[in-house]
């Protein structure tokens, strides 16, 4: 055994051909960018169906919610045939305040009622139910509701029934 330094080439193993490392690179590239669009896909597919999920919760009371806006449209008609005499009175006010109490529940269930009155007719909100003359109204314009309508998460409900002007 001699103490002669030893030659650190000699230890190395043969280094690889250039086109042995570029191949090996490019196989590489090839399975990161793969493994990039895997993870792309992934992470579109997971936002759709959160979205989906989101959607489906918010529609999923839209039956029940149905079934609740005649008790509001009454409230409404209930509120417009109040006599002005009896505004003031304590039970008048309570019921006022029951509707209101109401109409935030529906809010809070992203209930919106469509506006109607003064509105220009818009068949993707209104439905039409008949056509009156009226003087200093011009066409196409809503002048009374006959029913209204209501959007859930800004998606029509129930179209808002009204009479337009000729």
């Amino acid at each position: 055994m001699t103490d002669e330094p030893k030659d650190e080439k000699a230890e190395q193993p043969d280094e690889m051909p250039t086109t042995e490392i570029q191949k090996w690179q490019s196989r590489a590239e090839e399975y990161l960018e793969g493994w990039k669009r895997a993870k792309a896909d992934y992470l579109n597919l997971k936002k759709e169906t959160d979205k989906k999920l989101e959607e489906s919760m918010q529609f999923a009371n839209a039956a029940l919610i149905l079934q609740m806006l005649p008790i509001n449209d009454h409230f409404k008609l209930a509120m417009e045939h109040i006599p002005d005499g009896e505004k003031e009175k304590d039970w008048v006010k309570g019921i006022i305040h029951i509707r209101k109490e109401f109409q935030d529940l529906l809010k809070q269930f992203g209930i919106e009622e469509i506006k109607t009155q003064g509105e220009v007719f818009n068949p993707e909100l209104h439905e039409a139910v008949s056509k009156e003359k009226a003087e200093g109204v011009e066409s196409g314009k809503i002048i009374k509701e006959a029913q209204p309508g209501y959007k859930l998460f800004n998606k029509v409900l129930q179209h808002a029934r009204v009479v337009v002007a000729e």
